[in-house]
């Protein structure tokens, strides 16, 4: 039966959505190197994003030092 807020369906649904992770979750820790190639992706979205921020840092300080430069015209 649902109430007049719809809250049963709701609870239903995140019942659903624990039970999920719950297996999930032990199928993780069945086969240990299951998670494995997540983490190489995380880990080389990071550096990946990391690389991108240096070259804006690099390419900002470029465009300052080349307005910088006066040619006496």
């Amino acid at each position: 039966m649902t109430s007049r807020n719809g809250a049963t369906p709701m609870l239903t649904y995140l019942n659903l959505f624990t039970e999920g992770l719950r297996d999930r979750w032990q199928a993780l820790h069945r086969d240990p190197d299951a998670g494995y190639s997540t983490e190489t992706v995380v880990v080389t979205a990071l550096l990946v994003a990391l690389a991108i921020a240096v070259l804006a840092v690099l390419a900002i300080a470029v465009m300052n030092r080349a307005t910088s430069i006066d040619l006496g015209v």
